[in-house]
């Protein structure tokens, strides 16, 4: 049976050795004129954010906390002042990633503050980590039976789908990741591709495949979006398009080929993680929570950050939307087909997504609205965000892109420049009428 007092313990030892990894990378930062490196600080903090919010910090608030409130009341400052550390955790590290992508853009100054945050965010964590070992642990063999203990190591087996085999091999990969590619002394030193000179990949999708049930719908998709590009995909219905984005969203497995995003292999993580990396997903069909107000559903959309920036977001949201900030008491689906697609656009923006997949977005919207729509994709990419457009408008697509795909029966048949495809004969003949 396990030993829960032991459980949290080592749980919090393999937390300070990657605390420990993550300050030794950062002293680098002031040694060295080299960006940091996307795939080890992204894989740190992908396992500092998930594995305090999916594994260590529901053990101790849904169970060890619940138990000593209960035992001793006396200890509930102590647990209120904890678990609101906990509820910090969510805004620390998307400050953290907003840094990291500064610094790999070449944002002046942003490696400074991408160290000094990285420096608060290590001692925070440590003293967070003894407060737990000295204060409240003693508190638990103090006032804890044995009965409370075996609740705890019950609630603490892996046989629970909450801590299950199948997650705890998630962070067994991340730590291979960190442990593989962070630079010798500190790891392994194992070296990986670099982007290709002059121009950073958001998305590079090798060998891609997908099923649903025995169909195979993507057929070894191999396709590349570069940061800060508008790039479309076009195709006939039933090509595989929105399969696609699925796949790269995470709503859809993949049974074959990777999915890398900043050099992060994303294949595997499920998709609420990659949306709190930076991956956002505009579904085909609009899909608003109909019978809830326009700015709740703006809220939901913002459920990876803190209240202070989903405030702040909200206000951006109705400067970029006004008829969002008009309707916003309103129920979504008395939305008409031009405001609902406003409305997923900027919940999808809500969670300051660097990558914005875009299913279908002018679908049955009457000619005026389908060049607002537009207009407001290439405001996106002005605004620095990358943008993956699915569309079957192919000539509005291609004209607006930097780099464009089409899609035939789960295989790229052509790819090239947006202008290059629009004077393709045959993108011409299949798509554009022409």
């Amino acid at each position: 049976m396990i030993d829960p007092i032991l459980h949290i313990n080592t749980e919090h030892a393999g937390i300070w050795r990657i605390l420990n990894t993550l300050e030794k990378l950062n002293a680098l930062l002031f040694d060295s004129d080299d960006p940091p490196d996307a795939l080890v600080f992204g894989a740190i903090f992908d396992y500092l954010e998930s594995y305090h919010e999916r594994i260590h910090h529901p053990k101790e608030e849904n169970y060890l906390f619940k138990r000593l409130h209960e035992r001793h009341p006396g200890a509930d400052g102590l647990l209120e002042s904890l678990e609101r550390d906990h509820s910090f955790a969510d805004e620390t590290m998307a400050n953290l990633r907003a840094h990291l992508g500064k610094c790999l853009d070449g944002v002046p100054g942003a490696r400074y503050s991408m160290a000094q945050s990285i420096t608060h965010l290590v001692e925070r964590q440590r003293a967070h980590i003894r407060k737990e070992d000295r204060l409240v642990i003693p508190l638990v063999r103090e006032y804890f039976t044995e009965e409370d203990m075996a609740f705890l190591a019950a609630s603490f087996s892996t046989e629970n789908p909450l801590f299950g085999e199948s997650v705890l091999a998630e962070f067994r990969t991340l730590y291979s990741t960190i442990t593989n590619y962070a630079p010798a002394p500190i790891g392994l030193g194992l070296s990986h591709p670099a982007p290709p000179p002059g121009k950073l990949a958001e998305l590079e999708v090798v060998g891609l495949t997908a099923h649903y049930g025995r169909i195979q719908v993507l057929k070894g998709i191999d396709l590349t979006v570069g940061r800060g590009e508008l790039v479309a995909l076009v195709g006939a219905n039933g090509a595989g398009k929105t399969t696609l984005l699925r796949t790269v969203s995470g709503v859809q497995g993949a049974s074959g080929g990777s999915i890398c995003y900043r050099g992060r292999d994303i294949t595997r993580l499920p998709a609420e993680q990659r949306v709190r990396m930076g991956i956002a997903q505009v579904p085909e069909g609009r899909q608003v929570f109909g019978p809830m107000a326009v700015e709740d559903n703006l809220r939901l959309g913002g459920y990876t950050r803190g209240k202070k920036e989903v405030a702040d977001d909200l206000a951006r949201m109705f400067d970029m939307f006004p008829i969002l900030r008009e309707k916003r008491r309103e129920p979504a689906g008395t939305l008409s087909g031009g405001q609902q697609q406003m409305l997923v656009i900027a919940r999808a923006l809500m969670s300051r997504p660097q990558l914005l997949l875009l299913d279908e977005p002018s679908m049955g919207l009457a000619p005026l609205l389908v060049d607002e729509i537009f207009n407001t994709i290439m405001t996106l990419r002005e605004q620095g965000i990358t943008v993956f457009l699915v569309e079957q408008n192919a000539y509005a697509a291609l004209s607006a892109a930097d780099h464009g795909y089409v899609i035939e029966t789960g295989r790229i048949a052509l790819s090239g420049e947006g202008d290059e495809l629009l004077n393709n004969h045959r993108v011409r003949e299949a798509y554009l009428g022409m």
